[in-house]
Formats: C-alpha cells, sequence, structure tokens
C-alpha cells in the first residue's frame, strides 16, 4: 500500500528522534496472491509472512472442525470469538489468527509457532529422542502449514524469525557487538560497518533464532526446542498409549479374495484395461505406469457411458511463485506418515490422553491391518462398520435417504465414543448397490464438521471402487484418514493365483501400496506440499461437470467451471454398474469388457484422434493436400458430438476493423516484468 520512503511522510512520528522502540517488524512488497488492500497490509497482529501457506484449505477447514474441541482457561469460553479463521483474508491472515489464538492460550510464541510449522527431521537433520517425540505428540493435534515461508514474529517483548520445513524462502541474519538482531529476507537491508558485525548467517530450514528485548537475550534454535521438549514427558506419554498397527499380531486368518469375484469387478465397473494398464503394471513394478499427458476421450460430463464419481475431478498444482517440490530430490522432507483417531477435548492443555492414535506409515490399508483396526481390544480405540449402500428399487430418493441415515449413523457413533469409523461397500446384494466412495466420505465429512463432531473420529474408507492413485488423493482430499482399496487387492490375489504375474502375493501387494504411496507423493510435490497430514481434507481439486446443488451438498461448496450432474446422475451411473454385476454369465460371457478408454476400440468410448482424423491427416502430410487437411480440421471441428469444452465454442465470423484494435506498441506498455506477482 506505501512504499518504505512514503512511510516517514505518512506517518510522522517515525522521524522523532524521541520515538525509540526495542524491535520493528517491516514487511514491504506487494502482494502475490490476493488483491492489495489496508485490511491484508503486513504485518498483522503477530506475524509478517513472506510466501504461500499451500495447504491453506485444509488448514482453514481442520481449524472450524477443530473449534468444538478447543477450550482455553486464558480466554474463557471461546465460542463468542469463533470463528478463529476469519473469513475472506489471505494465507499469511489466517495463519495469523491461529497463532494469535494459541498465544492468548498460554502457548509461548516458539511453542505456538513449532506447532504451526514443525521441522523435519531425518540423517541430515538429527535431532533429539524427547524433541521426535515432541513433534509427534503436536502433529496428532494439529497438521503442518506447509509452504514456502519466511516468518517474523513478535508478541511486543519477543521478536524472532523461522523458515518453512524446506527452507524454500530466503532468510538472513545478523547479529552486532552492540546487541543488535537483524534477520531479513535478504543480505543488505541495512547498512553496517564489516567490524560492528559479530555473527552472520542464515536461517535454516524449520529453525528459530528468537530475541527478548526486556533481558537482552538473543536465543538460538537449539536452546529453545529443548526446553519445549523437556517441558512434559512427550515420550512416555506416546509409549504408553500409541498403537502402530504393523507391531500388533493376531491370530485372525483374512481372506485376500472377495466373493462373486467377477460380478463385484463389474459392479464397481472394472474393465479389462483397468487390470492390464493399471493393476498390473502397479502390482509388478512397484509404479504408475507412464502414459501421455493428454486425454482426447470425453470429459466425465459429456460422455454418453457410466462414470466413476472420481471422473469429475481434477487436480490443482502450485503456480504464480509457490514451487512445486521434487519429490524424489526432496525424499528428506516429504512423509506419508498420519496418526488417526479421535482428537480429545481441551488440546490445549498438553495431557498423556490426548497420545490413543494409531500410527501409519502411510493411508493405505491392508485386509489385515484393517481387520486389526477393526477389531482392537484396547481401551479408548472403539471402531463400528458403517454400510454405503442404498436400496435399488428406490433410485434418487434412496440414495438420498442412505446418505442422510449414514450421516445421522456416524454423529451417533461420535456421541457414543467411536473414533474409528469404517465406511464399507462390501455388503452389496442384488437390492443394495453401492453408494460412491467419495459421495459418501465427503458428505460425512462436511456433515460431521458443521455438527462440531468430525475431529472426535477417524473415517476410513473400505471400497471397491479404489484403484487409481487418483482416487486415493481425492478420498483422501476430501477428509478419508485410511483407505482399504480391497478389490484391488483380490485382483491381485487373483493374478498370482492364476500365474499371470509372475510374484508371490505378498510381494505384488507391497509393490501396488508402494505404487499409490510413490503416486501420492507425486500428487502432493505438484502443490508444493510435503506432508500427508497437510493434505488431508485441503480439497485440492476443481470439479468439472458438478452442479452447484451437489458441491453445496456434499462436497463443501467446491468450484466447478461449468455446472452439471446432480444427484439423479450419480445414482443413474451406480445403478447401471449395479445392473451390469448381476447381468447372467452368457451376457456377459464371463469376460470384462474393454472400454476401450487408454487405446481406441471400435465400440468404445469416444476418441478425437480416431484412425479416422489420424489417416487423414497424416495422407495430407504426405500427399501435401490442402483440401486433404480441410477435410482434416472439418471432421476435428465438426464432431458429431462434444468431447472437450472448446466444441462448444465457435468464431465470430464478422470481425471488427483492424483501425478499431488498440495498436500492440500502447498494449506492450501495460507489460512489466513483475506482472506475475501483481496478485
Amino acid at each position: 500500500m506505501l512504499s518504505s520512503l512514503q512511510l516517514r511522510r505518512y506517518y510522522p512520528d517515525l522521524t522523532n528522534n524521541y520515538f525509540t522502540g526495542g524491535l520493528a517488524l517491516v514487511h514491504s512488497r506487494f502482494s502475490t496472491n490476493t488483491f492489495p488492500t489496508w485490511s491484508l497490509a503486513q504485518p498483522f497482529r503477530l506475524l509478517a509472512h513472506n510466501g504461500e501457506i499451500n495447504t491453506i484449505r485444509g488448514n482453514r477447514g481442520w481449524m472450524e472442525a477443530r473449534e468444538s474441541v478447543l477450550s482455553s482457561e486464558s480466554l474463557g469460553d471461546i465460542r463468542g470469538i469463533r470463528p478463529i479463521v476469519e473469513k475472506g483474508m489471505s494465507d499469511s491472515a489466517s495463519l495469523d489468527n491461529v497463532l494469535e489464538f494459541l498465544v492468548m492460550s498460554g502457548l509461548s510464541l516458539p511453542h505456538a509457532m513449532t506447532m504451526l510449522i514443525p521441522e523435519s527431521f531425518n540423517e541430515k537433520n538429527p535431532i533429539s529422542e524427547d524433541l521426535k517425540a515432541f513433534y509427534e505428540y503436536h502433529s496428532i493435534l494439529m497438521e503442518p502449514w506447509d509452504g514456502p515461508a519466511a516468518l517474523l514474529f513478535s508478541d511486543g517483548r519477543y521478536a524472532g524469525g523461522m523458515l518453512d520445513r524446506n527452507g524454500l524462502r530466503p532468510a538472513r541474519y545478523l547479529i552486532t557487538h552492540g546487541g543488535m538482531l537483524l534477520a531479513a529476507s535478504e543480505a543488505g537491508v541495512m547498512d553496517f560497518e564489516p567490524g560492528d558485525i559479530k555473527e552472520k548467517g542464515r536461517l535454516q530450514p524449520g529453525k528459530i533464532l528468537m530475541a527478548d528485548t526486556e533481558k537482552g537475550e538473543i536465543y538460538y534454535d537449539g536452546k529453545l526446542k529443548k526446553e519445549l521438549a523437556e517441558a512434559r514427558p512427550y515420550r512416555t506419554w506416546l509409549a504408553n498409549n500409541r498403537i502402530d498397527l504393523d507391531e500388533i499380531r493376531t491370530g485372525r486368518k483374512v481372506a485376500h479374495a472377495t466373493e462373486n469375484h467377477d460380478r463385484m469387478l463389474r459392479i464397481f465397473g472394472y474393465s479389462k484395461e483397468d487390470i492390464e494398464k493399471i493393476l498390473i503394471p502397479m502390482g509388478t513394478t512397484g509404479a504408475e505406469p507412464i502414459a501421455s499427458m493428454g486425454n482426447d476421450t470425453p470429459l466425465a460430463v459429456l460422455s454418453d457411458k457410466p462414470q466413476l464419481l472420481y471422473n469429475y475431478f481434477r487436480q490443482q498444482f502450485a503456480q504464480v511463485t509457490n514451487p512445486p517440490i521434487d519429490p524424489i530430490r526432496e525424499d528428506l522432507v516429504m512423509s506419508l506418515t498420519e496418526y488417526i483417531g479421535a482428537v480429545g477435548s481441551n488440546i490445549l492443555n498438553p495431557e498423556e490422553g490426548h497420545c490413543k492414535m494409531v500410527r501409519l506409515n502411510h493411508p493405505i490399508l491392508n485386509n489385515a491391518q484393517l481387520d486389526i483396526l477393526c477389531h482392537i481390544g484396547y481401551k479408548g480405540f472403539n471402531t463400528v462398520k458403517l454400510p454405503i449402500l442404498f436400496e435399488v428399487s428406490k433410485g434418487k430418493a434412496g440414495m438420498q435417504a442412505a446418505l442422510t441415515t449414514l450421516c445421522k449413523k456416524a454423529e451417533e457413533s461420535v456421541s457414543e465414543g467411536v473414533n474409528y469409523i469404517v465406511l464399507s461397500d462390501r455388503d452389496i446384494d442384488s437390492t443394495h448397490a453401492a453408494i460412491p466412495s467419495l459421495l459418501a466420505v465427503s458428505t460425512v465429512h462436511h456433515y460431521l464438521i458443521s455438527v462440531g463432531k468430525r475431529v472426535q473420529t477417524a473415517l476410513i474408507v473400505e471400497s471397491g471402487e479404489i484403484r487409481e492413485v487418483m482416487h486415493a488423493a481425492l478420498l483422501l482430499g476430501f477428509g478419508a484418514s485410511a483407505l482399504n482399496p480391497y478389490m484391488a487387492f483380490a485382483i491381485l490375489n487373483e493374478l498370482v493365483e492364476k500365474k499371470e504375474i509372475q510374484l508371490d502375493y505378498v510381494t505384488a501387494e507391497k509393490n501396488y501400496v508402494k505404487a499409490v504411496c510413490k503416486g501420492l507423493y507425486k500428487i502432493m510435490s505438484k502443490m508444493g506440499i510435503s506432508t500427508i497430514r497437510s493434505y488431508r481434507g485441503a480439497k485440492i481439486f476443481e470439479a468439472v461437470g458438478l452442479s452447484e446443488e451437489l458441491s453445496n451438498a456434499c462436497f463443501g461448496g467446491i468450484s466447478s467451471c461449468i455446472g452439471g450432474i446432480r444427484l439423479e446422475e450419480i445414482t443413474k451411473d451406480a445403478l447401471t454398474f449395479h445392473a451390469r454385476g448381476f447381468k447372467s454369465e452368457e451376457e456377459t460371457n464371463g469376460r470384462l469388457k474393454n472400454e476401450g478408454l487408454y487405446s481406441f476400440r471400435k465400440d468404445g468410448e469416444k476418441h478425437a484422434w480416431n484412425p479416422e482424423t489420424i489417416s487423414t491427416l497424416q495422407l495430407a502430410t504426405r500427399l501435401g493436400s490442402y483440401k486433404k487437411f480441410k477435410e482434416f480440421t472439418a471432421t476435428v471441428n465438426g464432431k458429431e458430438s462434444p468431447i472437450f469444452l472448446r466444441d462448444f465454442l465457435d468464431f465470430k465470423r464478422k470481425p471488427i476493423d483492424i483501425n478499431k484494435v488498440e495498436p500492440a506498441e500502447n498494449i506492450m506498455r501495460r507489460f512489466v516484468t513483475g506482472a506475475m506477482s501483481y496478485g
């Protein structure tokens, strides 16, 4: 709003020799991801922030959900100050809101900052076991506010700075012999004689440097973190309460196969391509199959074939100045570790009861792990399984009624002390069809937030629909805590038994899970996010072809650039898949159909680039025939039915006079090198 040199004229006090202070916090830069306004001018109440919080959607959503279990002796009844995160503010302002709340609730500045922006620890950044336990305990209560960020903070007495866990924003500091500490986003902000400088360097990823203006002391990261880590017996609390599923052994035998295998494949919309082009490569190589980036089949909303609900969503990715991460090179800071369970009440008061959690190395549960979770006999761990099915005969009304009942049962379960809710579509029969798992988990997730009961339970999805990485990312992004893709495991088991892949089942399962995990790293990193805890519930997607009515009712109002399907269309597709499953062997020939999604098939999905269009173009180039090329363009532009959104558009055939168009030299004057950062 003002340049640095204008401040002294706008605030005359700054030029008065009698005006002195122990610290100054300055933010001098234009906005990059919001429009500059006075209400968003930095520094805020406690914080000045250079960077982006890539996980901001999820952080805001979980903070809203967490309000029901927040209480503070210092603040009293907090219902009067809700919402803690103001609406319509920038990511920096939201972070400042939460930081101020934590500090006003009694946490020290370093404690609040490390809770919000924890450092990563690995062989290149080894930390003590006590500090690891401190971070692990607090990761149960708060997901990281993740993204490239340099932060300066002050409460009037203490002033400090820190970097994000990846160190993706620059920050330099120097300390003079006279006791002045300067921390800034670059060197040379103020001039000092070399002889006056006692120490200088750069802030390290996740590290804090802080000054106490009252005592005239400077605190380094090691001392601050040591005091925090030793303030409570976090290691003992975790050791006595935390559960790791991989360390539990039971005598129960859990099957990998499913009953009515072929029928279940058709019910969940599997095609021959799903098995050959997706599951076999994932099960044998431990990685997603490599394919082209283009997709010349119709958007889900434009297709005349039944669609899985997942197909109506697209991933978002980092843009402007918030960079994506290379998940291979930055492997040290990437994490899929989760802690799932009920977040207890009064989480601002440290206590042992908050540690009753299940620790997962990644969010993909195999059948044995899910069975253990469903039968945990330890005190404080309660699991219930809720069916995500609806009555076939009732159609859309049955789907709506089933969703309403599901939400009410989930709410009742939380009230009864259930801290693990498994949403399962295993019990399908001729009269009950599966509710799409994405619709079920998102609806329950947002409903529990609305009634203030979301953080008191974990939502686990047991679904036969899940097979691709995108499916897993969507379910996690819309609130699932963990997933069990039981049909994918059943297919791998069938392939192993029929010797169609030359591996044992355990290896094939490990490879599949590894492929999904690698894929999740890739998707998270495209948004500049490094931990699954920050990605979960963040809804970093956009819908293409979802009606506003459905979006508001079930998906938290996620944006869709065009309108589209309602509950009627979702029900229709679900019933189509269900009917296919209950066809006779004679009708299906006992084989899965090749739907032609990845490769053109005459009776499969339409492709924009098909044998006709490709051969016409090839012939035109070989013959050098403009006439043949026009045949190609006529075929491409005059499709029988639209495939892309651009197929609904056409050129205006009456152009305006070129003399009425602004000259190029005038247009170019408005282009500047910093334009990408003007918000």
